[in-house]
């Protein structure tokens, strides 16, 4: 469940509110009770994906030997 910020424009206060996403949004001040409290726009948090299914190069392993192997350049040449 994620966390929302909410402003109340009575008492110049904002809250972080933690609700269901299919909740309504909170109208009553939880500092003063007014029912002038509005749902905030937020950046919210960095998503970590984990697991297989992703991309060879996103958390890279402890052993990265196949990438090594095949960025070599070919046959070594010699005078």
């Amino acid at each position: 469940m994620p966390t929302y910020e909410y402003y109340c424009d009575a008492c110049r206060e904002s809250c972080e509110i933690f609700q269901s996403m299919t909740s309504p949004a909170v109208e009553v001040c939880p500092n003063c009770g007014a029912k002038k409290l509005h749902r905030r726009i937020s950046g919210g948090a960095g998503v970590i994906f984990k697991g297989s299914g992703f991309y060879c190069t996103d958390y890279k392993g402890k052993n990265p030997s196949s990438t090594s192997s095949s960025s070599s350049g070919g046959a070594k040449t010699s005078k």
